[in-house]
């Protein structure tokens, strides 16, 4: 655990505290009465079989308790993704707005409050209370996720098979602390390992897989539930057995530079992070885990601003990777924004401007050699995504050069809805022999609907099974 995710935990925890009456995890339903001076049994997060689920929480002294979770709200703001793969269940919600300032909290008799949501669809969730105002962890619930500047409190609805936790053997992840000699400093990634890995010798390809702006390292883990949706498609013989890399994406911030979570260096040629990737990360990996280190057994995918990342690393260096993944993003230096929320006000400073992704990018653009080991370049945006245009934008330029990228637009916006479906489409993809990502050449693509347009651009309604 970092500085930083530990401080924050010990913040959050001491804010409940200072709140609450101590509270317990207890039988599945709370009783009204107490227990002995204890106070009253809490359940919280309470997931029903039909995917209602219960908040509660013990605030006897509070005037006001709301739910903040933007993975919650957004269903009821258009941020769905049709259906989920492998499901017949769709994330769209039934048409009943959701009150402003979230679901309505409901004191009893024993000074907890509580409120139903729902039925959610598959997936997981992050969530915090609002107790008077102040921001507080469900003090109940054991299980949490980082974000970027926060801590979250972490539940699960079951109902898709490529998501749960199934009796399938299982991975590994750790938690892997390094030296970084660019940043001079220690730094922390999650990497994952088949099942079986610690019982043999085998050597096994490794998939880089980026996060977003608003995440870090932890959260293909947490929210992403990466590591399961791997044990089901290994299981299921849907993808090849893997080592994956969640690097943390954010670097230190520069004095003086401002809040961002990377270093501020908006003029400079070579992204920070593909710095001390290609410098820290990737040598690390390939000198202590078991990889086999050829361009073939590479791949790196990544959502938002590990979009743009991916993008920078791969095509600064296509002979080391030959399956490219975009999710939700496109062809930025510094690497993909947000698709929602609001945009920079006007009166904001002004940044200087980006070199162009093209013309920096161009030797290995137009590097014929280079193309021929080029596998699969897979990009998918939902088209409400703000987003999108920038990634059809990125698809265009793609084919100018002679690629031919494979291009979902689905359903939905910038959220996990999709990135979990992304995942759950790409790698199944990875590590494939006899395929190519160049125009004229052979390029199976998806195993989406088939309405491709030229070049491998396809625009699908929904998610089937892969």
């Amino acid at each position: 655990m970092t500085y930083q995710s530990a401080m924050m935990r010990t913040f959050a925890a001491a804010a409940a505290a200072g709140i609450l009456a101590a509270a317990a995890v207890a039988q599945p339903a709370p009783p009204a009465g107490g227990r002995g001076g204890r106070g009253p049994s809490v359940v919280s997060p309470e997931v029903k079989p039909d995917g209602r689920v219960v908040f509660r929480i013990l605030a006897p002294k509070a005037e006001k308790v709301s739910l903040n979770a933007g993975d919650i709200t957004i269903l009821f703001t258009g941020g769905g993704a049709g259906d989920i793969t492998g499901t017949n269940i769709s994330t769209v919600m039934p048409p009943a707005p959701l009150p402003e300032g979230g679901p309505e909290f409901t004191k009893n008799d024993a000074g907890i409050w509580e409120a139903t949501m729902g039925p959610l669809p598959p997936g997981a969730y992050r969530y915090v209370f609002q107790v008077d105002g102040v921001r507080v962890l469900d003090p109940v619930n054991t299980r949490s996720a980082e974000s970027n500047t926060n801590m979250w409190s972490l539940f699960t609805v079951p109902g898709a098979e490529m998501m749960d936790t199934t009796d399938v053997p299982h991975g590994a992840v750790a938690e892997i602390f390094y030296y970084s000699s660019v940043l001079k400093t220690t730094r922390r990634m999650h990497i994952y390992t088949p099942p079986g890995y610690e019982a043999g010798n085998q050597k096994y390809p490794v998939f880089y897989l980026l996060h977003g702006a608003g995440d870090t390292d932890d959260a293909w883990i947490s929210v992403g539930r990466a590591n399961f949706i791997f044990d089901n498609l290994i299981a299921a013989n849907k993808a090849k057995p893997m080592i994956v890399v969640m690097p943390a994406g954010h670097q230190p911030i520069a004095p003086g530079a401002g809040r961002g979570g990377a270093a501020q260096m908006p003029t400079a040629t070579v992204s920070p992070f593909t710095n001390e990737f290609m410098t820290d990360m990737l040598p690390y990996v390939e000198k202590h885990y078991r990889t086999i280190n050829d361009r073939q057994h590479r791949a790196i995918a990544g959502l938002s601003m590990g979009g743009g990342q991916t993008l920078d690393i791969a095509f600064r260096h296509l002979d080391m990777f030959a399956d490219i993944g975009v999710f939700s993003s496109g062809a930025t230096l510094g690497g993909g924004g947000r698709g929602r929320g609001p945009e920079a006000p006007a009166s904001a400073a002004a940044q200087p401007a980006r070199p162009d992704w093209e013309a920096t990018h161009l030797a290995d653009l137009d590097n014929a050699s280079l193309k021929r080991g080029t596998r699969l370049i897979w990009l998918s945006t939902g088209k409400d995504d703000r987003l999108i245009a920038n990634t059809r934008s990125t698809v265009e330029l793609l084919k100018k050069h002679g690629f031919a990228p494979v291009f979902i637009e689905s359903a939905g916006a910038h959220s996990w809805f999709n990135w979990r479906n992304y995942l759950i489409e790409f790698t199944p993809q990875l590590f494939q022999a006899g395929r190519q990502s160049v125009r004229n050449g052979t390029n199976p693509g998806s195993r989406l609907p088939n309405n491709a347009r030229d070049g491998g651009e396809r625009r699908p309604a929904s998610h089937p099974a892969p």
